[in-house]
């Protein structure tokens, strides 16, 4: 006889005290865990709001205090200028700093808005690099400047945003001429009194610039020039520093300024600068892959193309691109020479329209 007609035809049957017995148990039981799971749920409810409280807190102090300031590193520091130093330095400054702090209106270096700056990082103007001494670098001393284009931390401490160039490994020499350049008379870098314009960096620069992008370390050493008989070490030297990588790699949030080989997509392209009216302009594949790189030029070709703008059939350069006319056949060659030992990498990136 089953259990449950136990149950039914014998209702008062010790068959059926022990049925009841055992619901009562199973209730309680059930109840048990009720309570248990409601007081879990509830833990687990005010945790949640704990976080989020205080990621709310996290993000309001980043967005109210800033970009981050650090303790500064005084350098004793003296460069001497040589009319060698000024016209390297010339080079270099028009090839890596005119870009952004050039008025094109004016062609001094007073700063402009970058207009060709990825959105996400907000509304950005570069400085006065004049040797003015109220709006400009006229008070910096030259181990200031080494400290900030070598760490990224201005004189005040405040750290400057990842859109400003970096140069942790460029040599000592070259970071002497560029401050010799910015020291002379040359009409670009007189002082011009015209004060910054405020940028507003966006919540994203201000988080990125608390988390992930820090100040970089000063060498531990003297760096030194290449060897130039080497032209693959030359054109590592330059397509490092001349910021190469920066724009033919990946994506700009991920880059590893310190260390360039580590940088996700090392010069396979895809990344997404902005032209001038906001367009994105998608950056070629450069490394040495034969089908959707540059695996197939020639070093002439190469040449033409970076120095000089032309390519069979089609504009060669666009911006944010523009021919590095100032670099030397045998430095541009340098740089191909270098790109093609790099990791070749298949991506085949449509050129932007």
């Amino acid at each position: 006889m089953s259990l449950l007609l136990q149950v039914y035809l014998f209702p008062n049957s010790k068959e059926d005290n022990s049925v009841t017995v055992h619901i009562q148990h199973f209730t309680y039981l059930r109840f048990i865990q009720t309570i248990h799971m409601k007081k879990f749920f509830k833990i687990i409810l005010k945790t949640l709001l704990v976080v989020v409280a205080l990621a709310g807190i996290a993000v309001l102090v980043i967005y109210f205090r800033g970009i981050p300031s650090y303790e500064i590193t005084a350098i004793e520091l003296k460069v001497e200028s040589t009319p060698e130093r000024v016209l390297r330095g010339q080079k270099l400054v028009f090839m890596l700093c005119a870009g952004c702090h050039k008025d094109p209106e004016t062609g001094k270096m007073t700063g402009k808005h970058m207009m060709d700056s990825p959105p996400e990082f907000g509304t950005i103007f570069s400085a006065n690099i004049t040797q003015d001494k109220t709006y400009g670098i006229g008070n910096y001393t030259d181990g200031e400047l080494v400290y900030l284009l070598r760490t990224g931390i201005k004189r005040d401490g405040k750290y400057a945003p990842p859109y400003m160039a970096k140069l942790p490994n460029m040599a000592d020499e070259d970071l002497y001429s560029i401050i010799a350049f910015l020291r002379s008379d040359d009409p670009s870098v007189i002082p011009a009194a015209i004060a910054d314009k405020e940028s507003e960096p966006s919540l994203l620069t201000k988080f990125l610039c608390t988390v992930e992008f820090k100040p970089l370390p000063m060498p531990k050493g003297k760096i030194e020039l290449p060897d130039t008989t080497d032209r693959v070490a030359l054109g590592r030297y330059l397509a490092h520093n001349l910021d190469c990588f920066t724009c033919h790699s990946a994506d700009f949030k991920t880059l590893n300024i310190l260390e360039p080989e580590k940088t996700p997509g090392y010069f396979g392209g895809g990344n997404k600068p902005l032209n001038m009216e906001g367009k994105a302009m998608l950056t070629a594949n450069i490394t040495p892959d034969k089908a959707t790189g540059i695996g197939s030029w020639s070093e002439k070709k190469f040449i033409d193309a970076v120095k000089y703008g032309l390519k069979e059939g089609e504009p060669a350069l666009r911006y944010p691109m523009i021919p590095y006319s100032m670099l030397t056949d045998y430095e541009a060659g340098s740089i191909y020479k270098y790109l093609m030992t790099v990791p070749a990498i298949k991506n085949n990136v449509e050129r932007s329209k």
